[in-house]
């Protein structure tokens, strides 16, 4: 019984002062600044498991999730417009998938920007200044909302797949400089299911 006791002490000491050498170590190494940074990150390294902090997103980040929340409302609200006006029925079928994907991302974003304190857009914010990710400008949105039938289906698929292709440059962008795992998973998982959108999209244009 004292062994057994006195092996989970000694562990414990063990550990403790594991955990000590790698704060000295983060802290050290003042002469050889590169040492300092390297040792610095290791120390950080054990925390990345934990459960998110506020030093665990960077602005990337944080770039992605505002940026994809407006640009999911936009596809939204087109997606929308295909249940009443698309002719085809393989368009109002894209754009219930659309739909479905995409709100619950925006919950999901939107609550990540809430628990890093940073704004979530707000609703209805205007359609302009995201041209750069494929948002369609407000003549655009107007031109899809008169429109109908089969000149409905070729405006919402050539609009849909220039929107979902900004949304995959924007997903990539979070790849290489975000910091914030799941967000980087979410970014995966918009590349791939857009991009096989996309595909679908150019064959119901006619383009192979």
């Amino acid at each position: 019984m004292i062994t057994k006791r006195s092996l989970i002490r000694r562990a414990t000491a063990v550990a403790a002062a594991a955990t000590a050498a790698l704060v000295l170590a983060a802290c050290g190494g003042n002469g050889d600044d590169n040492g300092a940074a390297h040792n610095g990150h290791n120390a950080a390294s054990p925390s990345a498991s934990a459960p998110a902090q506020q030093g665990d997103h960077n602005a990337a980040d944080v770039a992605f999730a505002q940026g994809m929340i407006p640009h999911h409302r936009q596809a939204i609200e087109m997606a929308d417009l295909a249940a009443t006006r698309a002719e085809s029925a393989e368009v109002k079928k894209l754009a219930g998938e659309i739909k479905k994907a995409q709100d619950p991302e925006i919950k999901t974003l939107s609550g990540w920007l809430t628990s890093w304190g940073e704004q979530v857009p707000a609703e209805g914010g205007g359609h302009g200044g995201h041209d750069m990710s494929g948002m369609m400008s407000a003549e655009e949105m107007k031109q899809l909302d008169s429109s109908s039938g089969k000149s409905f289906d070729t405006a919402f698929l050539t609009m849909m797949v220039k929107h979902h292709e900004g949304a995959v440059a924007m997903a990539k962008t979070e790849q290489s400089d975000g910091k914030y795992q799941p967000a980087k998973d979410m970014a995966g998982a918009i590349i791939t299911s857009q991009s096989a959108e996309i595909a679908q999209m150019n064959t119901l244009l006619g383009k192979s």
